[in-house]
């Protein structure tokens, strides 16, 4: 098989890694902003909850270790396609297949 079909390959899951881990830090911070609502909505302690809140955030720590790993793992990568010699045409972010952006995009979409 040709290096750059194979360079694309993993460039497209690569891509789709670093999506879906933005998309679950989005949903990670839209469930801790309706935590906090629903318990002033319902007049509740701020100790009613207050494990589930510190269990939300550690979760939103793990997945900002997680996108940091995945970034270095893309500059590794882009350092392994210069030494197989694979030039690649620059696309904007928001433009490529399961970027943060496209899934925003098609989750207002849907909702509209």
């Amino acid at each position: 098989m040709e290096k750059v079909f194979v360079v694309k390959r993993v460039a497209s899951k690569l891509h789709g890694s670093e999506a879906a881990i933005d998309a679950a830090m989005v949903q990670a911070a839209e469930l801790m902003a309706d935590l906090v609502q629903a318990r002033k909505d319902l007049g509740l302690a701020a100790t009613v909850g207050a494990d589930v809140t510190t269990k939300v955030m550690a979760a939103m720590a793990a997945l900002t270790e997680a996108r940091t790993a995945m970034v270095d793992a893309h500059g590794d990568l882009d350092q392994v396609r210069l030494r197989l010699g694979v030039r690649t045409k620059m696309i904007g972010w928001d433009k490529m297949e399961g970027s943060a952006v496209q899934v925003e995009d098609e989750r207002l979409s849907e909702a509209s």
